[in-house]
């Protein structure tokens, strides 16, 4: 028997959307300790070990001042880099199917959020969206000539 509660910790949250949510925790209130930090990722249903908090911060390049972290010098809130779609379609997807104007990509489990995300990013003409779940990517395309030739765009990437 399974009890869901509204208190499930997202523990498989995705380093680039977690550092987004620390920097707009920093952004909004003044944040003086880790555990502070870590603390409020947890009320935002993210939990994290003190060492990836520590690499977090340290990645992100904020600064410990007397107000709480900061971004350095006031900067602007960077978004997370992500690693190049190409790079993305090599590494983790598997297959890459049409059906009219829809592609389904197949990737090893737990690797469709980020491979989406980088589609997304793309801003191609080619995806009007996409839809990810642990192993697959569902991509809409406007129309059946569109979408074969994104599979074949993604197919020469995967071929390498």
């Amino acid at each position: 028997m399974y009890i869901y509660t509204s208190e499930c910790i997202n523990i498989h949250m995705s380093k680039m959307a977690r550092q987004k949510l620390i920097l707009e925790l920093v952004g909004a209130a003044s944040i003086s300790s880790q555990d502070e930090l870590r603390r409020a990722l947890a009320k935002h249903e993210t939990k994290v070990t003190q060492a990836t908090l520590s690499r977090d911060i340290h990645e992100m390049g904020l600064i410990k001042t007397s107000d709480g972290y900061a971004l350095p010098q006031g900067e602007l809130i960077p978004e997370p880099l992500s690693p190049p779609l190409e790079r993305m379609i090599r590494e983790f997807v598997l297959e890459v199917r049409v059906a009219q104007n829809l592609l389904v990509l197949k990737t090893s489990p737990g690797s469709a959020q980020p491979v989406a995300v980088a589609l997304d990013s793309e801003g191609w003409l080619e995806v009007v969206g996409t839809v990810a779940g642990d192993d697959t990517v569902l991509i809409v395309s406007p129309d059946k000539r569109k979408a074969r030739a994104l599979a074949n765009r993604l197919s020469e990437m995967l071929a390498g």
